[in-house]
């Protein structure tokens, strides 16, 4: 399963981990779930969270859907470092601040409209929506680097050899 889902490409290659990540915790990432699961499967499913939103609706939309707290107030961004992802740390230290300034307004229950009225109204996330678009392929291929190295593919599952 994982030489065909490497041959198909890094998103499938990390889409086998990160659902096997998921079936090992009940198919819910909470509080009780996270115990469940070492600190890199953690840093994976936020890295693939973190992904999706942003290239969806961006930071805003993030934060919106409830995720920024997950991403900001944890040490998502050391894991990166240490991954050797150190743009993508940088960019999310410069994130924090905003997240930190406006959080409480992009969490708010708000209608479609309020909500699409906040990217006009948060235009500093515009840049750091741009740079995670312009560098998510690099990124994510190194997401998938990092755990296709043998000494760290253990970190993430166990490997059962047909």
């Amino acid at each position: 399963m994982l030489v065909a889902a490497a041959e198909e490409g890094m998103d499938a290659f990390i889409d086998v981990f990160v659902k096997a990540t998921y079936e090992a915790i009940g198919g819910e990432l909470n509080g009780d779930s996270m115990a469940l699961i070492n600190a890199d499967q953690v840093t994976l499913l936020a890295y693939v969270i973190l992904r999706d939103e942003v290239m969806e609706g961006g930071f805003v939309q993030l934060i919106h859907d409830g995720y920024g707290a997950f991403i900001f107030k944890n040490p998502f961004s050391k894991m990166m470092r240490r991954w050797g992802l150190d743009n993508l740390a940088s960019l999310i230290n410069k994130a924090h601040k905003s997240y930190s300034h406006h959080h409480e307004a992009i969490e708010a229950d708000c209608s479609d409209e309020e909500f699409m009225a906040l990217y006009e109204q948060l235009p500093e996330f515009d840049d750091f929506d741009d740079y995670f678009v312009e560098n998510e392929e690099e990124w994510t291929a190194a997401v998938a680097y990092y755990i296709y190295i043998d000494e760290n593919m253990d970190k993430f599952a166990k490997i059962v050899k047909d």
